[in-house]
């Protein structure tokens, strides 16, 4: 029983995390060498085509870009709100005199102290609160987007390439908030124990494979030339 209330959070709980750790970096890895192979390289290689022809034909489609990135200005303010209203909630626990552990010591598996909950809610704060902040550096560059677009293509400065750049930092950031929320995920379950994060961390890993990676003839298609590295 002692094994289990304490150990048990210290050999599954950094399992947890660099299981995901291991992914991300991984797909990272993936992401640099094998862009086709990714639907994160495939996506940006389709933004890059679909900035050069808004702005080469801008009298034309200028209506169309500012809604989608508007749209996607929107997703991202949802997910920058969602974060911080769940930081505000975490911190009012963290900072109540109320022992909302009492309820669980005698179903949980792992530590189940007051230092252990506080530990609990405090790494979930933590992700969630990065979350809020790369969504919102995400909706700082897309609003720059949003003025360069629609600049003459006779501009030296404001290039396609530019806005194509900025526009993939836009979306990386928006990537990583997504996935630092993702990674919470798991350890929301940690209020109930270990052992469900480690089994739900395997889970995300295993659901995000299959949405990250392409299958099929894109995959193979390694030879398409690509003007800018994602």
């Amino acid at each position: 029983m002692e094994f289990q209330k304490g150990y048990l959070d210290v050999i599954l709980i950094p399992l947890s995390f660099m299981i995901s750790i291991s992914y991300y970096l991984w797909l990272w890895h993936k992401v640099r060498t094998q862009p086709l192979s990714t639907v994160i390289g495939v996506n940006a290689h389709g933004r890059r085509l679909w900035v050069s022809n808004i702005m080469k034909e801008n009298e034309k489609k200028n209506i169309l870009a500012i809604q989608t990135l508007r749209n996607t200005i929107m997703e991202s303010t949802l997910m920058a709100t969602t974060s911080i209203l769940l930081c505000s909630g975490l911190a009012a626990v963290i900072g109540s005199t109320y022992s909302i552990k009492k309820p669980l010591n005698d179903t949980l598996y792992g530590a189940s102290g007051e230092f252990m909950v506080t530990l609990k809610y405090g790494t979930l704060l933590v992700f969630f609160l990065f979350s809020f902040l790369c969504h919102s550096l995400s909706i700082r560059c897309i609003s720059q987007v949003n003025f360069f677009i629609n600049c003459p293509q006779d501009s030296t400065i404001v290039t396609s390439t530019y806005v194509s750049e900025l526009l993939d930092k836009s979306f990386v950031l928006n990537v990583v908030g997504n996935r630092l929320f993702y990674s919470a995920l798991p350890f929301v379950l940690w209020i109930f124990g270990p052992v469900l994060v480690l089994l739900c961390s395997v889970t995300v890993a295993t659901m995000l494979y299959n949405l990250d990676f392409v299958f099929g003839d894109l995959e193979k298609g390694q030879t398409v030339e690509i003007t800018n590295e994602v």
